[in-house]
């Protein structure tokens, strides 16, 4: 079931979203070189709590920790861990979720470490713009189709591949809902986009055109490239209205764009 939100549901909604854009600015200045994946997840955790919030992802399924943090080769759900330091050249995705009063904010970011090479930089900056492409798509009546299908249009220009297996997800009162929101065409997401939806849009791109990715047997959480080649991902909440889509998810640098 997709559920068409209310008034009060919307407020809340944005709300939630607020309060993660403003974690993810919070945290970006200490995302660099030294630093360890598990100190950032501790300031994460401390800041939601301050706020009255709770960190969704911590012990959602098993999940061990506060926020996702997926370094290089891994595509999504990376552990903080106190052994995993960031070094110059890395990019780092921070993947967040905040859980205030009962409603899910979602919002992630890929940060460069130091001096990091021209071609995986690029690939960066073409994800988040794939991410502003995709909700540009957004329009009531129109299809979640056209977002996987403008998100590919993009993407494959440069030769890079879209992870499949994963994607975006309906989002409020539950961390996940309905429907999975795809970032490349399939008549799956033939789905009719009305006002009041909220979901997330939340592209992995790969370098390279190898799509494919395996989940670590050690942890049975972190997903990697096969190939082991880099992969960038950016992702905001977003609310289907009237004109388009509104993204609750802002940050300071998405308002200047």
């Amino acid at each position: 079931m997709i559920f068409i939100k209310n008034r009060h549901e919307i407020k809340m909604m944005r709300r939630a979203g607020q309060l993660a854009a403003r974690l993810l600015d919070y945290i970006g200045p200490f995302v660099k070189e030294g630093v360890s994946t598990q100190y950032l997840n501790d300031l994460c955790e401390t800041y939601t709590r301050k706020h009255g919030a709770r960190s969704a992802p911590l012990q959602y399924n098993g999940f061990p920790k506060s926020i996702c943090t997926s370094i290089n080769d891994v595509v999504c759900h990376g552990i903080p861990s106190e052994t995993d330091i960031l070094k110059d050249g890395d990019i780092v995705n921070i993947d967040l979720t905040v859980n205030l009063d009962g409603y899910h904010g979602d919002t992630s970011k890929t940060f460069l470490i130091g001096d990091v090479s021209p071609e995986i930089r690029k690939l960066v900056e073409r994800t988040e713009e794939a991410l502003m492409i995709g909700i540009r798509s957004v329009r009531p009546g129109g299809y979640f189709s056209d977002i996987g299908l403008a998100i590919e249009r993009y993407i494959k220009r440069f030769g890079y591949s879209i992870v499949k297996e994963y994607g975006g997800h309906g989002i409020g009162r539950r961390f996940h809902e309905e429907p999975m929101v795809y970032h490349h065409f399939t008549t799956e997401n033939r789905i009719t986009l009305k006002k009041g939806m909220i979901f997330t849009i939340e592209p992995m791109i790969i370098m390279g055109n190898n799509d494919a990715v395996f989940v670590s047997a050690e942890d049975n959480w972190t997903v990697r490239t096969v190939d082991g080649s880099p992969s960038a991902q950016f992702e905001h909440t977003v609310l289907v209205t009237s004109e388009g889509a509104e993204i609750l998810t802002k940050t300071q640098e998405t308002e200047m764009r």
